[in-house]
């Protein structure tokens, strides 16, 4: 039996700008192939079965040809599968879904095309540039400036001539020669101008200008590709609100990024990562029948309840043999991490720090009342210290962290462990001085002060929403400077 082909457009930033239906595609594929430059996190929603096959190409790297991907695609669906085929942008904006879709019909493989938010739409408007405005331009022309030969595009006089908006697609590699040409061709060398890099790019950049400058700046600013370059009078626009204006660099795993991400979204902040963390699960044995005795289950974190859970699953635990337990955390974060499997945290305390905890347990818990920790191997360690022998930790994952090469200093930096701190710190990254560094907690604001020497910021409550609110208050007061 035939499969069927989804091609279908990621639109070019986070996750969520895709559209209902390509995300019903996704969740339904048996296998996907993606390109470059999409947001990741699209790929959890395909079936844990699904095969996931990238393709992407990136400018002067070696990546799939487009004949192979034809191939591919046809190979799949003739296997009867579902697939989808998850392009950056728009599949018919230059992203070759043409040539698939050409490919599949010679193939008598069925398809269906689903749009996606174009690059040359999104990057601008990022940046506060409308590519039309009534006032201003009441019309685009996207063309694309990367040929196989490197030429200039075609037909330069004649949209040299336009008034409306021009977005040049790939053509940083040529941006001296199109700003010249433009000129020659009779666009005044005063045209506003922008070179423009975000979405999913690796390293953002917005750089205005006119025709005569521009190349210029863009140089001397390092912009990278994939670009997209606006010329026209809305290239001078900026309608961004003055929050949109702020930039905020994320560390720490990819749960905390999101959830701090989704909030700075709600209030027009955009986030970018500065660095990447993964959890290791540990080859740790966890004594089940021990543990059924009763005594405190402890977790520091909502990874630690997750790996809890997902090993009880792991190996056939029945949660009922945890009745005899009662359950103690830090923060609501991780209370509500709990509370997902059915179980209500009996002891919280007011502050939340490992500190605070283990004194709670050590009034709340009866002499020789075995504890039982679960946490990170890079955990403080307080718990144990305070308690004693009769804690039992049992390190159950470990953080593995990466630095983002290149990403801009951000005006803000998050930072939720000291952990985090600690991997940045060891990277040879060394915060901008126009950075202003917020730490969730005393433990992590220690570290930075320690690695950094710099006194960091500390949100009201040890919560992403507290962080959110401090970034706010320093906004609003940087403004009431000025």
């Amino acid at each position: 039996m035939t499969g069927r082909v989804s091609l279908v457009g990621a639109g070019c930033g986070e996750a969520d700008l895709i559209t209902l239906r390509g995300l019903e595609r996704l969740k339904s594929c048996d296998a996907v192939v993606y390109d470059a430059l999409i947001d990741l996190r699209l790929l959890e929603a395909a079936p844990a079965d699904a095969q996931r096959i990238p393709v992407g190409k990136r400018a002067g790297e070696v990546s799939a040809s487009q004949e192979e991907i034809n191939a591919l695609l046809i190979s799949l669906a003739a296997e009867g599968k579902a697939v989808v085929r998850l392009k950056g942008g728009d599949p018919f904006v230059f992203g070759r879904g043409g040539e698939e879709a050409m490919a599949l019909a010679a193939a008598g493989i069925p398809y269906e095309v689903v749009p996606g938010i174009s690059s040359a739409m999104y990057i601008p408007m990022e940046a506060g540039i409308p590519v039309t405005h009534r006032a201003v331009s009441r019309s685009v022309h996207i063309v694309t400036a990367h040929t196989a030969h490197r030429a200039l595009p075609e037909h330069l006089p004649e949209l040299a001539a336009l008034e409306g908006t021009l977005v040049f697609l790939m053509g940083l590699h040529a941006l001296d020669d199109l700003a010249a040409a433009l000129m020659a061709a009779g666009k005044a060398p005063s045209t506003p101008a922008a070179v423009l890099s975000g979405g999913n790019a690796p390293q953002p950049a917005a750089v205005r200008g006119t025709l005569e400058t521009i190349a210029q700046r863009a140089k001397k600013a390092g912009v990278i590709a994939p670009a997209v370059i606006v010329v026209g009078d809305v290239a001078a626009m900026d309608l961004r609100d003055q929050a949109r204006g702020v930039t905020v660099g994320l560390t720490g795993t990819d749960p905390f990024q999101e959830k701090l991400g989704d909030q700075l979204a709600r209030v027009g902040l955009r986030a970018a990562a500065v660095q990447r963390a993964r959890l290791r699960m540990r080859e740790v044995e966890i004594p089940w029948p021990e543990l059924g005795r009763g005594g405190w289950i402890v977790f520091t974190s909502g990874n630690g309840v997750r790996a809890f859970f997902r090993r009880c699953f792991q190996e056939g635990v029945d949660l009922r043999a945890l009745a005899a337990n009662r359950f103690a955390v830090i923060g609501t974060e991780t209370g509500k991490a709990l509370a997902e499997y059915g179980i209500r945290a009996d002891l919280c305390p007011a502050e939340f720090t490992s500190e605070a905890l283990a004194l709670a347990l050590a009034e709340g818990s009866g002499e020789g009342e075995p504890v039982w920790l679960f946490d990170s191997a890079q955990g403080s360690g307080v718990i144990p210290e305070r308690l004693g022998s009769r804690c039992r930790r049992i390190s159950l994952y470990e953080t593995v962290y990466e630095t983002i090469p290149g990403v801009p200093a951000p005006d803000f930096l998050l930072l939720g462990s000291a952990g985090a701190v600690n991997a940045l710190a060891d990277s040879g990254f060394i915060p901008a001085e126009r950075t202003t560094p917020i730490c969730i907690g005393p433990v992590c604001a220690d570290a930075f002060e320690r690695r950094f020497e710099r006194v960091p910021l500390r949100p009201v409550q040890i919560t992403t929403r507290s962080m959110v609110e401090r970034v706010l208050e320093e906004i609003t007061r940087s403004e009431s400077r000025r």
